[in-house]
């Protein structure tokens, strides 16, 4: 039956609700293309929506558009899986190169976030009403919302036919089951963080993992990252998880020792060994040329006796294979395939492996150099980088955000956006459950910038507590405060300073597209850059 709704099925509601919509009555006996619009979740100040074109006619689509108006206070500024225009209040939709075509009797989707409370009115398809009729009637539909906090139940009564459709959704934390965070040993230095801030944040029990990040890749073979941090550092009784000081003599210490104890306090949290990154990837290309040894090294690191049973996976980070990074790497496609197969056959299938990866999705960029979906065949999941697009390293500009979720008007390379990163996974044919979303909880800027608007020319990197350019957004909150939006993300822009970074509702709002797109969770970098009540991984659970 063909219809148009709008509707909440609220995975980010956090009470019980009842909602009303508008429902347009369907033309008697209409079999034509239609339009469903349904908000996915509402988080207050903004929200997802979801359009799905289904095609009720005899004949396929070629191309479709659906454009709606809004009233003024609600807006869109993003979507996906279709290029967007507007005019004042006035929305189009239209298809993408490769989701025009809609056989007969098959559908496709787009996506949206948007700001303010309103909902759309006048929705065409094509030109025709998206109820698929010609002359639409409208009636008032009641959606009761009750929300657990596992699931999430929409019941929408459509009075004008007496029928009742019932979907129960979950939403066990942030796109799919999995919350991933990086935790970094130089953190313990000048950051002052140490795994206790873990727990003491409220972030240990939103995490499904940890990523502890570094290891070394050296002479084809993993290595400790910083032995003095990982397992030797004393902590006193008010420094460590469970409020026991550590002995001189005992056999392990340092955050190793540490996270045995969050492990002991939260049961269900694992955590992997990550390895590489973008200052230690360079022993990768030396390291597939004997996979077999450098999978035997890993393996007698991770099961050391002092630390055995602490890590539950391995996590590399390759950046990047069979192109360039900190160094160039020129050992081939089939790379990164080759050292998976191997991990794989050392540890076997009950033992986590995961990759971290580019998210450069242009034509002919690094996601094209790699055989990606032959790796992610080894993989439980893998993590497209989608932050680092942009930035100071770009000293004159022009200045973007460096984590875009989805492409825009004048953004400096196409193909730089969270979307397009997945999409394109989805397209080497990597399963959306496999796939990983990014977040970064820190911001990238520039300064010299003389307008407000992304676009703008700079005159060098914005000056940050560690490194000129970055700046975490614990700090970022209070002294840049955003005042803009833009493809899904915030950005701040404050004296001369231009600063791009997500904030809790921009968070939601990743959440909640990783959650349309079917993928198998979240991750992070890292763990350091939220608040002391950890307010984006809140965020990001839901």
């Amino acid at each position: 039956m063909s219809r148009f709704r709008w509707h909440l099925t609220a995975a980010a509601v956090a009470a019980a609700a009842v909602t009303f919509g508008v429902v347009a009555a369907p033309a008697s006996g209409a079999a034509s293309p239609t339009a469903e619009f349904q908000k996915t979740s509402d988080w207050g100040t903004g929200f997802s929506g979801k359009v799905t074109i289904s095609n009720g006619g005899s004949s396929a689509l070629s191309s479709w558009a659906v454009e709606f108006d809004l009233p003024t206070g609600t807006n869109i500024p993003s979507a996906w899986d279709a290029a967007l225009t507007k005019t004042g209040n006035h929305y189009k939709f239209t298809n993408l190169s490769w989701n025009g075509n809609v056989p007969a009797g098959s559908t496709a989707s787009f996506g949206f976030n948007g700001t303010g409370p309103g909902n759309p009115s006048g929705c065409t398809l094509n030109g025709a009403p998206c109820t698929g009729g010609t002359n639409p009637t409208t009636t008032t539909t009641t959606s009761t919302t009750t929300t657990t906090t596992s699931t999430t139940t929409t019941t929408t009564t459509k009075p004008s036919d007496s029928t009742t459709t019932t979907t129960t959704t979950t939403n066990p934390g942030g796109g799919g089951n999995r919350v991933v965070g990086y935790f970094v040993d130089w953190g313990v230095y000048g950051r002052n963080y140490h795994v206790k801030n873990i727990d003491t944040s409220g972030s240990a029990a939103k995490l499904t993992h940890i990523n502890f990040s570094f290891g070394n890749v050296t002479n084809g073979q993993c290595a400790i990252g910083d032995s003095y941090a990982d397992y030797d550092k004393a902590y006193t009784a008010d420094q460590s998880v469970d409020g026991v000081a550590d002995n001189w003599d005992q056999p392990l210490r340092g955050s190793f020792n540490q996270l045995l104890k969050l492990k002991k306090k939260y049961p269900n949290l694992k955590v992997l060994w990550s390895f590489g990154g973008w200052t230690w990837s360079g022993g990768f290309g030396q390291a597939s040329k004997n996979a077999a040894a450098f999978a035997n090294s890993c393996y007698n690191l991770i099961n050391d006796s002092r630390w055995k049973g602490l890590f539950d996976g391995i996590d590399i980070d390759w950046e990047y294979p069979n192109a360039c990074g900190l160094t160039c790497d020129t050992s081939g496609p089939d790379a990164l395939k080759t050292l998976l197969t191997a991990l794989r056959a050392k540890f076997g299938q009950s033992f986590l492996i995961t990759a971290a990866i580019t998210a450069d999705a242009s034509a002919g960029g690094k996601m094209d150099l790699a055989d990606y979906n032959g790796a992610a065949q080894q993989l439980d999941w893998i993590s497209p980088m989608t932050y680092d697009f942009f930035g100071a390293w770009d000293a004159k500009g022009p200045t973007a955000p460096h984590s875009p979720l989805t492409s825009y008007t004048g953004i400096p390379h196409e193909g730089f956006n969270s979307a397009d990163a997945v999409n394109k996974l989805k397209a080497k044919g990597i399963p959306a459950n496999k796939i990983l979303l990014g977040v970064g909880f820190y911001g990238r800027g520039w300064t010299g910038v003389t307008q407000a608007a992304p676009g703008g020319t700079a005159t060098g990197a914005a000056q940050g507590t560690y490194e000129a350019g970055i700046e975490d957004y614990k700090v970022l909150k209070n002294s840049c405060k955003s005042n803009g939006t833009i493809a899904g993300t915030a950005y701040a822009y404050c004296g001369t300073n231009w600063w791009s970074y997500d904030t809790p509702a921009t968070i939601a709002g990743k959440r909640n597209w990783a959650n349309s797109q079917g993928l198998g969770g979240t991750f992070f970098w890292e763990l350091s850059g939220d608040t002391t009540n950890g307010e984006l991984i809140s965020a990001l659970r839901g």
